[in-house]
C-alpha cells in the first residue's frame, strides 16, 4: 500500500511554523540560484541582440574588441568595394565605417565616474541597426558638433540627457537625440558622426566596418575572400556572434560566482531540513509503528517522508522563485571585463531557468530528506510503538 499524498501535506500543515521557517531557507537559497541564472541570462540575450545576425564586422585580425581594433582607411576602401556587400536603394553598399572610443563620465547623483563608449557612424549606421529607434529629439547633424545617447546612459550619466552637452576631445558636444536599442549594448553607448569624433581623438583608422551581405548564405565566402586577401589583416565575423563573444568573461565570472554562493547557501538550506525532517520523525514514532502494523511496508514509509520533504522542497523553490521573477523590473549595470565600459543589462526569466530552479528545488530536498526518511524507514513496529 501507499501512503497518500493529502496524508503527507497534512503533515505539514500541522506543522506550520517548522514548515515556514525550513521553507524561507530553501527560499532564499532558491532566490539566489534564480537571480544568478536570471543576470546571466540577462547579460547574453543583451549582448546577442546588440548585433544583427544578417551584419558583418570587419576588425583587426585577433582583435576581440572594436577598443583593440585598428581598420586603415585603404583597408576599409578594399572591403567596401567586395561584391557580396548588399546595396542601398541609392546604389551605395550598405556598410557604416565606426570608430569608438572609451571617455569617463561622472554618474548622476554620485559623481562617481565610469568608461563609456563613443561610437562613430556612418549614415548608413542607424539603418544598419534596425532595433535603434530615436525616442526623443533628432538625428545628429553630419559635420556638426552633436551627439545622440542611449537611453541607459542618459538616465545613469551627468550630461548625457537630451538638450545636455558633454566635454571630450576638447570640444564641446551637444545631445540632440536619445535612442532606445531594445534592451541591447547599444543602450550603453553615446553616437555621433564618425568624420567628426576621428579628428576630435587624433584617429586615423577606423575601429571596425559593419556591413551587410546581399545573401547571409554569402558570409563564408566573403570570410574566406577577406582573410584571405593579403592587402588586408581583418577578421570578419557575423555581428551576433561577435558581441555575443565579448560577454563570455563577465557571463563566465557571473556564473562561477553564483555557482559558489548557491553551493554554500544549498548546504546550510539542506541541514535545515535534514534537522526539520529528522525533528518530524522523532515527534512521529509512534504515528510510524501504526502505519507499519496496519500493513505498510518499508519503501511506503520511506517514500512518504522522502515526498514530505521533496514537498517542502517544492513549495520554498516556487517561493524563492516567485520573488525572483520580481528582479525583472530592475536593471543593473558594470564594467564588461573585455570592453572595459559600462555595460547596462537587466534580468531575465526564461522557461529553462524555471526548469533548472525547480530541480534544484527538488535535488535540495531529496539529499535533505534522504537520511531522516531511511531511519524511518529502518524502525521496527515494536521498537516504535513501545516508544511511543
Amino acid at each position: 500500500m501507499k501512503i497518500p499524498l493529502s496524508y503527507v501535506a497534512r503533515n505539514l500543515w500541522a506543522r506550520r511554523l517548522t514548515t515556514a521557517l525550513t521553507g524561507a531557507g530553501l527560499a532564499l537559497v532558491v532566490f539566489v540560484f534564480a537571480t544568478v541564472l536570471m543576470l546571466d541570462e540577462g547579460l547574453r540575450n543583451t549582448m546577442v541582440t546588440t548585433g544583427e545576425y544578417d551584419n558583418v564586422v570587419l576588425v583587426r585580425r585577433s582583435a576581440e574588441t572594436e577598443v583593440q581594433s585598428g581598420v586603415d582607411r585603404p583597408q576599409a576602401s578594399v572591403a567596401s568595394s567586395h561584391p557580396a556587400i548588399a546595396l542601398g536603394a541609392d546604389g551605395q553598399p550598405m556598410l557604416s565605417k565606426e570608430t569608438l572610443v572609451l571617455i569617463s563620465l561622472n554618474k548622476r547623483g554620485s559623481a562617481k565616474p565610469s568608461n563609456v563608449i563613443i561610437r562613430g557612424i556612418s549614415p548608413r549606421g542607424m539603418t544598419l541597426r534596425p532595433q535603434v529607434k530615436l525616442t526623443a529629439g533628432r538625428m545628429f547633424r553630419p559635420g556638426a558638433s552633436e551627439i545622440i545617447a542611449g537611453a541607459s546612459i542618459a538616465r545613469r550619466f551627468e550630461g548625457a540627457g537630451i538638450g545636455e552637452t558633454l566635454r571630450f576631445g576638447q570640444r564641446e558636444w551637444t545631445v540632440v537625440g536619445l535612442f532606445d536599442a531594445g534592451n541591447s549594448g547599444f543602450d550603453s553607448e553615446i553616437w555621433g558622426d564618425a568624420d567628426q569624433l576621428m579628428p576630435t581623438f587624433r584617429r586615423v583608422a577606423y575601429s571596425s566596418v559593419i556591413l551587410r551581405l546581399a545573401d547571409t548564405a554569402l558570409f563564408d565566402g566573403f570570410k574566406k575572400d577577406i582573410e584571405a586577401d593579403p592587402r588586408l589583416t581583418l577578421d570578419a565575423k557575423r555581428e551576433q556572434t561577435f558581441y555575443s563573444d565579448q560577454s563570455k568573461a563577465l557571463s563566465t565570472f557571473i556564473s562561477v560566482l553564483g555557482l559558489i554562493l548557491s553551493v554554500i547557501f544549498s548546504i546550510g538550506a539542506m541541514i535545515g531540513a535534514t534537522i526539520t525532517m529528522y525533528a518530524s520523525v522523532a515527534n512521529r514514532v509512534g504515528e510510524i509503528g501504526t502505519l507499519r502494523a496496519l500493513g505498510f511496508q518499508r519503501r511506503s514509509i520511506l517514500a512518504a517522508f522522502l515526498a514530505e520533504s521533496m514537498l517542502l522542497a517544492v513549495v520554498g523553490g516556487a517561493l524563492g522563485l516567485a520573488c525572483a521573477s520580481l528582479m525583472q523590473f530592475l536593471s543593473f549595470s558594470t564594467t564588461n571585463f573585455q570592453s572595459f565600459s559600462e555595460l547596462a543589462f537587466g534580468f531575465r526569466l526564461t522557461p529553462g531557468i524555471v526548469v533548472k530552479t525547480l530541480m534544484f528545488s527538488l535535488a535540495m530536498g531529496v539529499v535533505g530528506g534522504f537520511l531522516p526518511a531511511l531511519r524511518a524507514a529502518r524502525m521496527q513496529i515494536v521498537d516504535a510503538l513501545r516508544a511511543a
